[in-house]
């Protein structure tokens, strides 16, 4: 299977989870990779610039309409939610999913429809179910699921929501998951 775009969702415990997975990539990981991670609306892009600097990785805070481009990492901005159109991003001020905006179920879904069954979901720790409708509509278009072992999982809510209630294809110690996405994306070129 050819896999042309991954989708991350975390929570609580987000920040050094995403720096664990992001920092785990080799720059000339071939995929692009959206990231919500739920966070307050005062933060602005320092979470991106933070990243940029735990990744050999291009990391940005997305902008709306912006084109999606392998081999970056994409950041929603806090109190957006972040949606996949095509081939560019879309970001709305819709009502919060879940009590949360940005929301993981709208990306994960939104990915879902424009890239069908070429979409990784990935979804890391957190409190909430956020992540659980977004990740079973990936695996109903034949995408893949991948899920942070929630035992070790700072906020085991999310990821044992995810079990719970979705056919996952692999759950992983999270220092585990960049090596396995290293692994299922070897050698893939893709034209986003």
């Amino acid at each position: 299977m050819a896999f042309q775009f991954i989708a991350v969702g975390a929570s609580l415990g987000g920040l050094k989870a995403l720096t664990t997975v992001l920092g785990g990539l080799q720059k000339d990981f071939p995929l692009p990779i959206a990231v919500v991670q739920h966070r307050s609306h005062e933060d602005s892009e320092s979470l991106a610039s933070l990243l940029g600097t735990r990744t050999q990785l291009p990391v940005v805070e997305v902008d709306d309409k912006e084109t999606i481009r392998e081999g970056h990492v994409y950041i929603c901005p806090s109190n957006y939610h972040l949606a996949v159109e095509g081939n560019y991003f879309a970001l709305s001020a819709d009502a919060p999913v879940l009590c949360a905006r940005p929301s993981i179920d709208v990306l994960f879904e939104s990915a879902a429809e424009s890239f069908r069954d070429s979409v990784i979901g990935v979804l890391l720790t957190g409190m909430s179910k956020d992540g659980t409708a977004g990740l079973k509509r990936i695996k109903e278009v034949g995408g893949y699921a991948v899920v942070q072992d929630p035992f070790a999982a700072e906020g085991q809510v999310m990821p044992q929501a995810a079990i719970d209630s979705v056919a996952v294809d692999k759950i992983l110690p999270l220092e585990d998951i960049a090596c396995f996405l290293a692994t299922l994306c070897a050698g893939q070129r893709t034209e986003v």
